[in-house]
């Protein structure tokens, strides 16, 4: 192992941010929660900016801060091309999502399910989201423990960190994400990300003043270094943002960030419950819409800062041509952990203990929020419905037991990602990205078959989810290894398995466009019909 400097000082500034976290999670525990609306959406009094930057905590996460750097330590700036399809999606959702969430008043997104497509295929979309939520931040749950991993074991000379070592970071961070997530509901997850979000943007931009100072070259240098720096594909370099590409094995290209990145978009903000439950919390569907455009809109700087670290990264620890004598003496093995190893080789005491809560703030963002979404949706689209007329009490206590068994679930999986990572050999923002397209792919088809038409029923919505994730599934290279597989290949005589050499955009493009199909073979229930032609106010 590597010893790293991570000193007295540094353990000093994580734990007043911890305790900064432990003051606001025991004041909103005295502040208490009457009802499930109080504890699940803030009573639909939370201020619009509050919202926008939660979402924008969210969308983030601890993947955009160690894997926005090693994107483009690795590649180039194409990642930063999403944001295009994310933009569109955002209008999508505020203009047509939002509205119709507001008019019916949910609690979760999948109540709006109901009507048309009865309560089998409300629960069926439920269930899904959860599995998706499960895979999504028990990834992410995966990313954050790496750094947790180099503090406490220190940096493994020549080789990767430890599974073992990471499992029992991951139990640590369950633990903690439990016990926040516990106390307040979703105002406490809310205000905990405001203050998170501004520990994390303090520590990207020191992180960048920090680089710039330790590189000997001025910015425009390091400009005409990068631009002379070979990009993620042929022709292009460090600085590329728009990839005209049309390899479909390239998940960043124009094509793909207008087409997958759309529907990607749309399905985070529109169809997940994580997102869309902070929109809710809003006074109104203005209000609701607002925030989810502003937050997309504040996440492109955000995301550049992250990969502008990367670029710096690159020139710092891969161009001694520019360092000369300031070269470091030794660089990162696995680029995975590039930015978590100048954070604790590189910075002075004190501002490496100011990166570690920037990353931890931007892990347990993700954490938190996935518990308190995931036990909303449980009570309301499940319980509630099976123990109708108790005391709202009783809601709050069974949702805070469910907080604490999604917890040690999101736990479990994040231990599992440990290993399907590795043997995916995708970097991590793409590991992050790729593992949400199981669950949207079918949440996608259900949503624009209900929104959009006036299909769908119970069976179709069923079958639309259940194929998306299929249709998810046999994409993955692993899968066509599978003997089954491997014997249907040689039995048609067509490479089938080169749906799996696909970038993910265009695995959940091709999924959420076959789930849509099926979902539409379903005829609205009886009385559906007049039921969505009501006035809001009459039912």
């Amino acid at each position: 192992m590597v010893t790293l400097a991570f000193g007295a000082l540094d353990l000093a500034v994580v734990g007043v941010y911890f305790a900064v976290l432990a003051a606001t999670g025991a004041w909103f525990a005295k502040r208490g929660a009457k009802d499930t609306d109080d504890y699940f959406l803030g009573g639909r009094q939370m201020p619009m900016w509050a919202v926008a930057v939660s979402v924008l905590a969210t969308s983030l996460s601890a993947a955009t801060f160690i894997g926005g750097p090693q994107q483009a330590y690795v590649g180039d700036l194409t990642y930063l091309s999403t944001n295009i399809g994310m933009v569109i999606a955002a209008v999508v959702i505020a203009v047509w999502f939002i509205p119709a969430f507001y008019r019916e008043r949910v609690g979760t997104v999948y109540e709006l399910l109901d009507r048309r497509a009865g309560a089998g295929g409300q629960r069926a979309a439920s269930a899904m989201f959860m599995l998706g939520r499960v895979f999504a931040s028990g990834a992410r749950l995966f990313i954050v423990a790496l750094p947790a991993t180099l503090i406490v074991f220190g940096e493994p000379a020549g080789g990767e960190v430890p599974a073992s070592q990471l499992v029992l970071a991951i139990g640590a961070m369950t633990i903690v994400g439990i016990l926040y997530t516990l106390v307040g509901g979703i105002s406490s997850v809310i205000w905990s990300d405001v203050i998170q979000t501004g520990v994390f943007l303090a520590a990207v931009i020191g992180a960048i003043t920090l680089l710039l100072m330790r590189i000997p070259v001025g910015p425009a240098e390091i400009a005409q270094v990068l631009s002379g720096s070979p990009g993620a594909t042929p022709g292009s370099s460090k600085l590329t943002v728009i990839s005209l590409s049309t390899d479909p094995g390239a998940a960043y290209t124009l094509w793909s960030v207008v087409i997958g990145f759309t529907l990607l978009g749309i399905a985070s903000y529109g169809t997940d419950q994580d997102l869309v439950q902070r929109m809710l919390t809003c006074k109104n569907a203005k209000a609701g819409s607002w925030s989810v455009i502003s937050a997309q809109l504040m996440g492109i700087p955000v995301v550049l800062l992250f990969m502008a670290v990367g670029l710096l990264l690159y020139v710092f620890y891969a161009r001694p041509d520019v360092m000369g004598a300031s070269m470091p003496s030794d660089s990162p093995d696995d680029s995975r952990t590039v930015f978590l190893s100048f954070i604790l080789r590189e910075m002075p005491a004190g501002m490496s203990g100011l990166m570690m809560a920037g990353l931890f703030a931007a892990g347990l963002s993700s954490l938190n929020s996935a518990i308190n979404a995931m036990s909303s949706t449980l009570v309301s689209d499940f319980y509630r419905p099976m123990r109708a007329g108790m005391p709202e009490r009783h809601y709050v206590l069974v949702g805070r037991a469910a907080v604490v068994g999604w917890g040690l679930v999101l736990g479990s999986f994040a231990c599992f990602c440990v290993y399907w990572q590795r043997a995916s050999g995708q970097t991590l923002i793409d590991f992050a990205l790729s593992v949400m397209t199981f669950a949207y792919a079918g949440l996608l088809g259900v949503f624009f078959c209900v929104l959009f038409t006036k299909r769908g029923s119970t069976l179709s919505v069923i079958g639309a989810l259940v194929v998306g994730f299929v249709v998810i599934l046999v994409q993955q290279p692993m899968v066509w290894g599978w003997g089954a597989f491997v014997a249907l290949d040689a039995r048609v005589g067509v490479d089938l398995s080169l749906a799996a050499s696909l970038a993910f955009p265009w695995k959940l493009s091709i999924g959420a466009a076959l789930a849509f199909g099926v979902a539409l073979l379903g005829s609205p229930r009886a009385g559906a019909q007049a039921e969505r032609a009501a006035p809001t106010a009459a039912r």
